[in-house]
């Protein structure tokens, strides 16, 4: 055996070879018996030192002294993946309540590419055991929350549900993060509820006629379609460069910032009374808006989130091929001809069309539910001091 163990410094490199020349031998108990006090006592020992031991100790069928190594090891490099790995499968084999945890915090820290070996084999039974773990808390979960749920109205339902999926993180939870106008304390949420929104039985009551004057307008020769997306190419929208002035995202507006656009608007005269019954925003160079909005077969609209968390906005679908879907933060939804919903457009959001035909939606702005005159008041005056000569197309 060397000599002395220091009380500070590197652990000795005599120590560790004759560690691995007791390993070497067979003798497990004493290369283990040796290593934990050298580490003990050094202040430089490393994460892959404290995995030596544990792997001693696991294999003495020592499973909670090989655990308080590893801890010893996430002391170190919380996010190791191999001591992760270790860890859960140490409390698996105790049987303890929190491997599926552990499990989850492993499996979020898998690196890039294939792994081998031992370590390929360990990962892939606690997937396997993850999957299972994960399938049985979902069960109970909803097992706690399915008698409050049914005494629920829909909306107090779907936020028991969504809360049950936060808590089982089969959801990411999303915020309102707009590019520009942020107004405080307002409800934030992907979809709003239908209950807040009453006029939206009249639109989807008239999509038949409305689908007719968009028609209408698209054949008209004195229509007004604009790809959806025009700013310049200095412009720091990196993730817009694709679809930039691109005509597979157009747009046949009725009112653009503000302003009635009279060649399109014209032709569609139940649609613009319709848009009466909407409380609208009035802020000069910014809304109301209201558009066709064209996508064409094949498009994939990137994530991305809206400028003012002030508005919402709604979408009636009017054409909708096959396999059209929207998401919104955790939730994703397919079009419906005819099923118009209100979401917050300043949370992450895409789009696609992976179909071969054209898929056309209504879009128009409104004011958030939750703001009172006052602070309406002071946003109009606010935003539109800024977009006043600036475009204010919602993204």
């Amino acid at each position: 055996m060397a000599g002395a163990i220091a009380m500070s410094g590197p652990v000795d490199p005599a120590q560790l070879a004759e560690v691995d020349r007791l390993v070497g031998s067979g003798n497990l108990a004493a290369a283990a018996q040796l290593l934990e006090p050298a580490l003990a006592a050094s202040d430089q020992a490393t994460p892959g030192h404290w995995l030596q031991l544990a792997g001693l100790r696991r294999a003495l069928k020592q499973p909670r002294r090989a655990l308080d190594a590893v801890h010893a090891a996430l002391v170190l490099g919380p996010n190791d993946f191999l001591a992760l790995v270790m860890r859960a499968g140490l409390l698996e084999r105790l049987g303890d309540g929190e491997a599926g945890t552990a499990w989850e915090h492993a499996l979020a820290q898998r690196p890039p590419g294939d792994l081998s070996g031992p370590l390929a084999n360990a990962v892939s039974a606690g997937e396997r055991y993850y999957a299972a773990w994960k399938n049985q808390r979902e069960g109970e979960f909803a097992a706690i929350t399915a008698p409050f749920e049914a005494r629920a109205d829909g909306d107090a339902a779907w936020r028991i549900a969504r809360f049950r999926d936060n808590a089982l993180r089969r959801t990411k939870v999303y915020y309102s993060e707009p590019t520009h106008f942020h107004f405080p304390g307002l409800t934030q949420r992907e979809f709003h509820p239908r209950t807040a929104h009453p006029w939206l039985a009249d639109f989807e009551a008239a999509t038949a006629a409305i689908r007719d004057e968009m028609l209408g307008v698209m054949k008209s020769e004195r229509a007004e379609l604009v790809p959806y997306l025009q700013y310049q190419a200095h412009e720091p929208l990196a993730q817009w460069r694709d679809l930039n002035r691109n005509p597979d995202w157009t747009a046949i507006h009725l009112l653009k910032d503000g302003e009635r656009i009279e060649a399109n608007a014209a032709q569609c005269p139940v649609t613009m009374k319709l848009l009466e019954k909407v409380p609208q925003p009035a802020i000069p160079g910014a809304s109301p808006t209201a558009l066709f909005s064209l996508l064409a077969p094949n498009t994939a609209i990137p994530p991305h989130v809206g400028v003012n968390n002030a508005r919402l906005l709604c979408h009636l679908p009017l054409v909708v091929p096959e396999g059209c879907w929207f998401r919104v933060g955790a939730e994703t939804r397919f079009w419906r001809e005819g099923e118009a919903f209100v979401f917050d457009d300043t949370m992450e959001h895409e789009a696609a069309n992976p179909s071969d035909q054209l898929r056309v939606v209504m879009i128009f702005d409104l004011w958030h539910p939750d703001l009172v005159p006052v602070e309406r008041d002071a946003i109009s005056a606010l935003v539109g001091r800024e977009c006043t000569g600036q475009t204010g197309t919602p993204l």
